[in-house]
């Protein structure tokens, strides 16, 4: 018996839909090896690693006035790529004092020196949900893994460190031992005074409900403090830049120009100084690289 020629094709429907799916559908991850490179960036959005052939750095010697958490960080850092016990680390304090660019030096620093070559992997404050997600793929390869998060802090009603508090130390598994975890931010506690105060005022036992969101910083072994630098350092950063740049000028002119800059700019940090520097580059026609 013939079918009336109006019914509709099933097989043939069904066919468009399903290619109509596959065009929609995004496609699977690729696959990114860590063997590729020393450094990637995670990308929550499509579940993927991206290579950084070339990290933005500054060289760990013309970082000045933060010796001391320099060498602390450092150590550290060369006792977990030994595969030695090591601490999660927050770096915290002023504003452009080089907090970020510390752990980028410490991790080209260590890998001068080791056969053993260090990954650094990047997550942005916005994907810190995904963390469980990314320590899966990081756990699978045989690297030793420094994560970093710049600019770490939380606002509001933000419940995202709890996936953090609970990746550092607190959760079943934790993180895994081929990595360790180290944030900046420009808060000791990672969250604002008046969220605490909040916190205090609204809650049954506020110190209950202080304690459980202050308590994220302790899973961080090491609170390296950055302060603002005094002028004598910030003429030494500019003057250790200028040697190493080849940028000629006269002492005491260069000290003039950067106190000025300095002052036009109302602060005095590791930002300013390159700041200065990339600007003192132009004017004498000199390329920094």
């Amino acid at each position: 018996m013939s079918k009336p020629s109006n019914e509709p094709d099933i097989a043939a429907l069904l066919g468009r839909i399903a290619d109509s799916l596959e065009r929609i559908a995004p496609p699977p991850a690729p696959f990114t090896s860590l063997d590729s490179a020393n450094a990637f960036v995670w990308h929550a959005e499509s579940d993927r690693l991206q290579p950084v052939p070339s990290v933005n750095r500054v060289e760990i010697d013309l970082l000045r006035g933060i010796d001391r958490v320099r060498d602390i960080l450092l150590d550290n850092t060369r006792r977990f790529a030994a595969g030695l016990p090591a601490n999660n680390a927050l770096l915290w304090g002023a504003r452009g004092m080089g907090k970020s660019s510390l752990v980028k030096a410490v991790h080209a620093t260590v890998n001068e020196g080791s056969d053993a070559r260090l990954v650094l992997v990047e997550i942005h404050r916005e994907d810190i949900p995904t963390l469980p997600r990314l320590l899966t793929r990081l756990a699978a390869t045989s690297r030793r893994c420094i994560l970093f998060c710049d600019d770490l802090s939380f606002d509001g009603e933000d419940a995202a460190y709890k996936s953090l508090k609970a990746v550092l130390e607190g959760g079943i598994e934790g993180r895994p031992d081929n990595v360790i975890f180290y944030a900046t931010s420009n808060r000791r506690h990672l969250l604002p005074r008046d969220m605490m105060e909040n916190e205090r005022s609204t809650a049954i036992n506020p110190a209950e409900a202080v304690e459980e969101k202050v308590s994220l910083s302790d899973r961080f072994g090491l609170w390296l403090g950055f302060h603002s630098c005094s002028q004598a350092d910030y003429l030494a950063m500019i003057q250790g830049y200028a040697a190493n740049y080849g940028l000629d000028m006269a002492e005491e002119e260069l000290r003039a120009e950067a106190i000025e800059w300095a002052m036009t700019r109302g602060a005095r940090s590791g930002r300013v100084a390159w700041q200065f520097v990339q600007d003192l580059a132009g004017r004498l026609g000199r390329q920094l690289g």
